[in-house]
């Protein structure tokens, strides 16, 4: 499932669009089949859910992160593609990047100049991983734990980026005003991170209706 980046839908936007279509007219479906259309229905529903909410305006031109993440730990589908951070005419593309935790991400060389892409975990300093790489080569990485990344190029000392790395799918920027939201969000207790300049506020929601609002700081 994508999340929603806030444009005015992520962190530098992922939405998550749903649709359908109408189907035609059938025979009913035998009883034995009634759970199966219960459990559909069900999901469907749980599928309208959205969460809207309003964090700090952008600081410094750096919207607010956002996470949503469920109280009682659960398995997510994995991603449907894996994320890639880009090298294009010396700068990183997307300069914000959300990843799912455990699972693959490349990082890619798109210039006719050799790169190099240095990371390191924001919270402790330490160095997660420092490759050179060729022109349209790509370096494949797994960020085994949640947290905020800074990438950088030893060549270049003017590029520089982030990797937001979460176990939940539901992470995202605000918009420039902080406005957020995401689609698709199962029922359920959650707890709402909002990272904003150096601040983190917490708040705890339940899922219920069809929207759910985050009330303000």
């Amino acid at each position: 499932m994508r999340v929603s980046k806030v444009v005015g839908g992520g962190v530098l936007a992922v939405s998550v669009l749903t649709g359908g279509c109408a189907g035609s007219a059938r025979d009913p479906e035998p009883a034995g089949e009634a759970p199966a259309a219960a459990a559909a229905s069900e999901a469907t529903g749980a599928a309208a859910r959205m969460v809207v909410g309003k964090a700090p305006a952008a600081v410094n031109g750096m919207p607010s992160v956002v996470v949503l993440e469920p109280q009682t730990p659960r398995e997510f589908p994995p991603l449907d593609g894996r994320p890639l951070m880009d090298q294009v005419t010396q700068t990183f593309v997307p300069a914000v990047l959300f990843v799912r935790t455990g699972q693959p991400v490349d990082f890619m060389n798109s210039d006719d100049v050799l790169h190099n892409v240095r990371v390191r975990e924001e919270a402790t300093k330490s160095g997660t991983f420092n490759v050179a790489i060729p022109t349209g080569q790509i370096y494949t990485h797994t960020f085994e734990r949640d947290g905020f990344y800074d990438v950088g190029c030893d060549i270049h000392p003017g590029m520089a980026a982030q990797v937001i790395a979460t176990s939940s799918p539901h992470a995202a920027l605000a918009d420039a005003q902080g406005n957020f939201s995401f689609e698709g969000v199962d029922p359920g207790a959650y707890r709402v991170t909002i990272y904003s300049g150096t601040e983190r506020i917490e708040k705890t929601i339940e899922v219920t209706g069809p929207v759910t609002t985050v009330g303000g700081s």
